[in-house]
């Protein structure tokens, strides 16, 4: 029997996964088993800039969560529904440690445990400008991010809020775009043209890993695109994970334990022979609030949109924008957007991707609204990467095609590229920005003001 094959096959970046181990770590009280069941690999970024599949030991991060536990009812290690973490203020705590010799504390470069920023506010009175939400105790997990004690959350950290502030700094022009794409070369999809009319559209059943296989190896290496940050912060870091990771689920090569059928699930045979599918993320802008005097916002949704869109390729390798948006694709995009909540809780670098969100909108409004100037605070710390240090990670530049063969029919499916768009400074415009006649946010900021902090404190409840 021979099948015939169009040119379509299923193609996404590189494989990783997030952190996860296969166990389920048991509480001692004050909060929930953490279910560490989903297999994972972590992210490993060799010299060159190459993102690699990196398998982690579950048994560092179950001694990890049990040794944090025992530290319950010390300091930030108690949860909270609403934690304030005072920037300036944390900036003059990490200033006072690096005089004295020593690296910033645990706490503060977990910012005291904050699982997500859901205020900011301005205190005149005091010059503070803060960023509030719910908090619990955090520890390092084998990959050096923060994972809450109580849920395993990832948790706000402190590089990634420095990054956002230096994105949206005091006097500077703000950062239009924060965004990450991973692309195959025009070489690459060139080659992939090439071998694609060399089947002469006829190949024999059981010949899917081959071709597998060959397209992999010619269409290489592809290659990472980052704007607004740094290439060498955690924040990029996360960016490209989120990316990379998307595209395997959908392609159907990652399998999570929820009902979420893959683009290959709902692909059917036929289309164009040099389509394309592309998927991005975007931030859910909606849901924004503001205080009738400006001094408080609240971010009601913390949503994230996987949108789709298909391009065109020709037989130079050269990509175009056009066609219409697939059902399947259109589908797939659909529902990871109603699910993302629900895979952010079994894939943690969904979390942070929101995390990243947040603590980019912060930063946009506390420049925005020029509280720098008002607070007389320049980020003499923070903002100076000789002092403060985030640009600490390998470049991820390049990463692995991976490739997976699945017959519709008569055909091999393909979706290729993608990636991240943030536009921060879109949530604070006026046709997103809702004015509070009732003053909700503003009576959440005056509850526990920072009028009688201690010497050196930072954070309150």
């Amino acid at each position: 029997m021979i099948w015939h094959l169009a040119k379509h096959f299923c193609l996404a970046t590189c494989c990783f996964a997030a952190l996860s181990v296969s166990a389920r770590a048991q509480d001692d009280g004050g909060g929930t088993d953490i279910n560490f069941a989903q297999p994972i690999a972590g992210v490993e970024i060799d010299a060159t800039g190459v993102l690699r599949t990196q398998r982690l030991d579950h048994r560092v991060a179950n001694e990890r969560l049990m040794a944090a536990r025992q530290k319950r009812g010390a300091g930030a290690m108690d949860a909270s529904e609403l934690r304030k973490v005072s920037l300036n203020r944390l900036e003059k705590a990490v200033a006072a440690a690096i005089a004295a010799g020593q690296r910033p504390s645990e706490e503060m470069l977990s910012m005291a445990g904050l699982t997500g920023i859901q205020y900011v506010f301005f205190y005149p009175e005091t010059n503070d400008i803060v960023v509030a939400g719910p908090a619990q105790g955090a520890f390092r997990d084998p990959m050096g991010r923060f994972l809450g004690i109580n849920t395993g959350v990832p948790i706000v950290q402190l590089e990634d809020m420095v990054t956002a502030l230096r994105a949206f700094g005091p006097g500077a022009k703000p950062t239009k775009t924060i965004s990450v794409s991973i692309d195959p070369t025009p070489e690459g999809l060139q080659r992939m043209q090439k071998f694609l009319a060399s089947l002469g559209g006829i190949v024999r059943p059981g010949q899917e890993r081959i071709i597998a296989a060959n397209l992999q190896q010619n269409l290489g290496m592809q290659n990472v695109t980052l704007k607004g940050v740094p290439f060498t912060t955690n924040f990029a870091r996360v960016l490209v994970e989120a990316d990379y990771r998307m595209k395997l689920i959908g392609i159907g090569l990652e399998r999570l334990p929820i009902p979420l059928a893959s683009y290959t699930d709902r692909s059917s045979p036929g289309g164009s022979a040099s389509a394309l599918q592309r998927w991005f993320f975007i931030p859910n802008y909606d849901g924004v609030s503001v205080s009738e005097d400006g001094l408080a916002v609240k971010l009601n949704d913390r949503g994230v949109k996987l949108i789709s869109e298909s391009e065109m390729v020709d037989s130079s390798g050269t990509r175009t924008a056009g066609g219409r948006v697939n059902r399947a694709s259109q589908g797939f995009c659909d529902d990871f957007t109603k699910q993302y909540n629900r895979i952010a809780q079994l894939v943690p670098v969904y979390a942070e991707l929101r995390n990243l969100i947040d603590v980019s909108i912060a930063a946009a409004y506390i420049q925005q609204q020029d509280f720098y100037a008002q607070a007389d605070w320049s980020m003499p710390v923070f903002g100076d990467e000789s002092q403060f240090a985030v640009e600490t990670h390998v470049a991820p530049q390049q990463v692995e095609t991976a490739v997976n063969a699945v017959w519709k029919g008569s055909s091999l499916l393909t979706p290729i590229g993608g990636g991240i768009n943030m536009q921060p400074r879109q949530a604070l415009t006026k046709e997103r920005l809702s004015v509070e006649a009732d003053g909700r946010s503003d009576a959440v900021k005056q509850l526990a003001a920072p009028d009688d902090l201690a010497a050196g404190q930072w954070w309150w409840d």
